[in-house]
């Protein structure tokens, strides 16, 4: 049965094209989907342009139901922007922190395998500045290294989770509120 798109009610804020990635990908994990349930996921270039989308999109704008997710860092722009705190998940330092401590750096190195980047990865891991470090340092280090990497595996390693293992703001942000 092929269910009709609903018009946009609630826009779900996120930083980028990565944890857009992520939150998409969620969705699919929990079954929840958006698109029927009138959700968007709206990435904006950063957490500072967030007053912008809230003021297009918001109560004041579009009249959107507004939801956000973004580093613990972030936080400050949503709360200046007016989102109430229920409405804004945050992950603790980050999204790719989240999903490397739900994966572990094991599970997380055999998706790097899958996506064929593995390799580059040992790689990475000689290098002077990296030697010193711990694995789940390199591991967080190597997404954000190459244009298109973090919104690659936001998808890749959410993917890689079963539902119940997603990281609590990655899940509750997808959670459609009761």
């Amino acid at each position: 049965m092929s269910r009709q798109r609903s018009e946009v009610a609630t826009a779900i804020l996120v930083e980028g094209a990565s944890d857009r990635a992520a939150v998409l990908a969620a969705a699919r994990l929990l079954g929840v989907d958006l698109a029927a349930r009138g959700v968007q996921v709206v990435p904006m270039g950063g957490a500072m342009s967030v007053r912008r989308f809230v003021a297009e999109l918001g109560a004041e704008g579009a009249g959107l139901r507004l939801r956000g997710l973004c580093d613990a860092g972030e936080v400050r722009f949503f709360e200046q922007a007016g989102l109430p705190t229920d409405a804004v998940f945050v992950c603790r330092p980050d999204l790719e922190a989240e999903l490397l401590r739900a994966l572990g750096p094991r599970r997380t190195e055999a998706v790097l395998q899958q996506e064929g980047d593995l390799r580059l990865f040992r790689m990475f891991q000689r290098q002077p500045a990296q030697r010193e470090r711990t694995l789940d340092q390199q591991l967080h280090r190597f997404l954000g290294t190459t244009s298109g990497r973090k919104e690659q595996y936001g998808a890749a390693l959410t993917s890689a989770l079963r539902a119940d293992e997603l990281p609590a703001p990655l899940r509750d942000v997808v959670q459609p509120p009761t």
